[in-house]
């Protein structure tokens, strides 16, 4: 059976965002930290922070997201045969429990080494470009970047996955979710996806 284990006072204190426990889903957060520490860790760290610019942050990720995600590489629906095999095998309740052991991760704002290209990419996150029809991001994603638990969040993301994953819709090349976000990523420019990307992880 799958356990809550979403109550300790630890777990409590770690949570830097709106999400409490009660939020949660009850699962079994030592099976999800087991899981982790041998297929996760390697890539995403520890506690969800990327050990490299490739990889996402899984920290304070919507736990919906993740477990959709894991889905998704596991059926072959999102494509990437690295996570397909990290997927293989897990359970509907194991990708659940995956995506609440990262939900709980604290998260921390990146500072932006360039603080005009941020400003650009504020400028669109929050505006758009209506020259070109790019709708913000804001009226998806959030004031702050926080998504929903059916959009990622956005806010600390690494920069260069975020830039990735943009160019990434706007070629059709990922193609499991909002098909909205292909018309809009291929009406961005090379340097509306730096801005955009460099900006969005400058929140928190």
């Amino acid at each position: 059976m799958w356990k809550k284990t979403v109550s300790t006072a630890g777990f409590a204190c770690c949570l830097s965002f709106a999400a409490t426990a009660a939020d949660l889903p009850e699962v079994d957060l030592e099976r999800a930290a087991q899981i982790s520490a041998g297929r996760c860790s390697l890539c995403h760290g520890a506690d969800g922070e990327s050990a490299s610019a490739l990889y996402p942050r899984l920290a304070g990720q919507h736990h919906q997201y993740i477990a959709r995600q894991l889905a998704d590489f596991q059926s072959g629906r999102r494509k990437s045969d690295t996570m397909a095999s990290m997927a293989e095998g897990l359970t509907p309740e194991e990708m659940l429990a995956l995506g609440v052991f990262f939900e709980s991760k604290p998260t921390k704002p990146r500072q932006a080494r360039d603080a005009e290209l941020a400003g650009v990419g504020r400028f669109v996150f929050h505006r758009g470009n209506e020259e070109s029809g790019v709708p913000a991001c804001a009226s998806c994603h959030g004031e702050r970047g926080l998504g929903t638990d059916q959009l990622p969040r956005l806010a600390g993301q690494v920069p260069k996955y975020i830039e990735s994953q943009l160019k990434s819709f706007g070629q059709r090349e990922r193609t499991n979710d909002n098909a909205v976000m292909h018309s809009i990523a291929s009406k961005l420019t090379e340097l509306e996806i730096k801005a955009v990307s460099l900006y969005v992880s400058t929140l928190d």
